[in-house]
């Protein structure tokens, strides 16, 4: 005997620790862009997972691989060569012009490995203590290496004492970058995502990418860019930083490689690519065959598809769209900028906007807001046009109603 479901049914975590500020909403399942919660309510997916659901959600190709794949083997450990890793790492050469690939889980470990990896190439060079340049409003992630390289006081209180060697700078000021560094020969690095995801969806100028390549170059640094969030065909490009027409030496991944499947990558230029050797890095679940299937899946979807044009052609024309429908409150100064490139945009507003994602969801859409006032859109790289006109006709009353409650 079965018993029916109640017809509402509560979103809950009693036993889950608190970590998350979490809207009463469980999601059940997905079709392309929209997802349902576990009552049957419908939303826009205009988060993606952020940015990790590149191909939205039951693909039609990547669901039957990764049925085939979890049938054969799941994981087997990096004592054994896994040959999905030669595949995929093979691709990520080709598409960034790069030498090899370290694959992990997540984009914590990928930007950890990135900070290892600085480290080492400092000591090898005789660096006692090797120090990385940083950059106000990034975000790395949450462990106490990346924690320390993020550029958020309100993450990192509590949990100090924060790991030394950062030197930390404005963004697009090349001066200040140089008056930072200037006759510090312990300098190895400069650490910087091409677009700042959580700290409000700042790009980097392709001009100021430019320099810091010359700058690197000139001082023997390694130039590494995360590209976590603003990677794998979300801006339009391969991978952000390919806009300035220059290569790191260092790139970690995450996010939207495995399309919802935990996978994580460093890429690593010539002057990185041999500084790890057996037993300086590692992981259990990095790299595994499911994961590497689904990273594999992913691109040759993203190619066949031609999801990089897709991507910059609908975001232009939602960002367009947007620019439209809030034009007076553009013209007032109440909304700051909307910017980004591509499925990566970000609506800067002159008030705090924290409360806009509930009400977004009682109306059918999924976001997210960062750095407190800019609400993120970051949705699968599948969106369409009318999928965005979509977001753009629930979302604008939304900041006109929120914009005038807060005067």
């Amino acid at each position: 005997m079965t018993t029916a479901l109640p017809a509402h049914i509560e979103a809950a975590s009693a036993h889950v620790m608190n970590t998350y500020g979490r809207l009463p909403i469980a999601l059940s399942h997905g079709q392309g862009c929209r997802v349902w919660d576990i009552n049957g309510k419908a939303y826009l997916d205009g988060l993606g997972g952020i940015a990790v659901n590149t191909l939205g959600h039951n693909h039609p190709r990547l669901v039957p691989a990764l049925q085939d794949q979890v049938a054969k083997i799941i994981h087997s450990s990096n004592y054994y060569h896994v040959p999905g890793q030669e595949v995929l790492a093979a691709k990520l050469v080709e598409l960034s012009g790069m030498t090899n690939v370290f694959f992990c889980s997540t984009g914590l470990e990928a930007n950890e490995a990135a900070l290892k990896l600085a480290r080492k190439f400092g000591h090898d060079k005789g660096i006692e203590r090797p120090e990385i340049v940083v950059y106000e409003k990034a975000f790395h992630g949450r462990s106490i290496a990346t924690l320390s390289a993020t550029g958020n006081p309100k993450v990192q209180a509590g949990f100090g004492p924060l790991v030394e060697g950062f030197i930390r700078v404005p963004l697009n000021d090349v001066a200040a970058l140089q008056a930072a560094t200037a006759g510090n020969p312990n300098v190895v690095a400069v650490f910087f995502e091409a677009i700042q995801g959580e700290g409000g969806i700042n790009p980097m100028d392709a001009g100021y990418m430019q320099e810091i390549r010359k700058l690197c170059d000139q001082n023997d640094w390694l130039l590494m860019i995360d590209e976590v969030q603003c990677g794998m065909g979300r801006t339009g490009k391969w991978f952000a930083h390919q806009w300035a027409g220059i290569q790191p030496d260092v790139m970690p991944l995450a996010k939207g490689l495995g399309s919802g499947v935990p996978i994580g990558a460093v890429v690593a230029g010539p002057k990185a690519a041999h500084i790890f050797g057996p037993g300086n890095h590692g992981t259990t679940f990095g790299g595994n065959p499911l994961a590497m299937r689904a990273g594999i899946e992913t691109v040759k979807i993203m190619e066949e598809d031609g999801l990089l044009a897709h991507a910059a052609k609908v975001g232009d024309h939602l960002k367009a769209a947007l620019g439209r429908e809030l034009a007076a409150e553009i013209k007032t100064g109440r909304v700051k900028e909307i910017r980004g490139f591509g499925l990566m945009l970000g609506i800067d507003l002159a008030v705090p906007c924290g409360e806009i994602l509930q009400r977004a969801a009682d109306n059918g859409l999924l976001l997210s807001v960062t750095a407190d006032s800019v609400i993120r859109l970051v949705p699968p790289l599948i969106l369409s046009e009318a999928e965005a006109d979509e977001i753009v006709a629930i979302l604008c009353p939304l900041i006109k109603q929120l914009l005038a409650e807060k005067p």
